[in-house]
């Protein structure tokens, strides 16, 4: 992963963040996880909806090869996971041809 995730220590979930993806998205919250850990995986930086806090927008996948884009923000050490959801097709053809 790239140098800025060099420290990170884990994930945050809390009542903001903890059902939301499964409810909007069918994305399981250790299917969020996990990508982080299975290459390739791209990062990359999403200032377009980056305000307060800087956001990240990652493209990976699943233990079980679900690909998905998953929308981030770094707090202290742990990634807080904001948006999950499956790559579309444009999404996978990019990330089968960066990756």
């Amino acid at each position: 992963m790239r140098s800025d995730f060099e420290q990170v220590e884990g994930f945050q979930w809390d009542s903001g963040n903890i059902d939301k993806n499964v409810i909007r998205h069918a994305v399981e919250n250790w299917e969020c996880e996990q990508i982080f850990f299975n290459r390739p995986l791209l990062v990359l930086d999403d200032s377009k909806h980056s305000g307060s806090e800087k956001r990240w927008a990652a493209f990976g996948k699943t233990d079980e090869n679900r690909l998905l884009v998953i929308i981030f923000t770094k707090r202290e050490n742990l990634i807080r996971v904001i948006s999950a959801r499956d790559m579309n097709k444009k999404e996978k053809r990019f990330y089968d041809e960066e990756g």
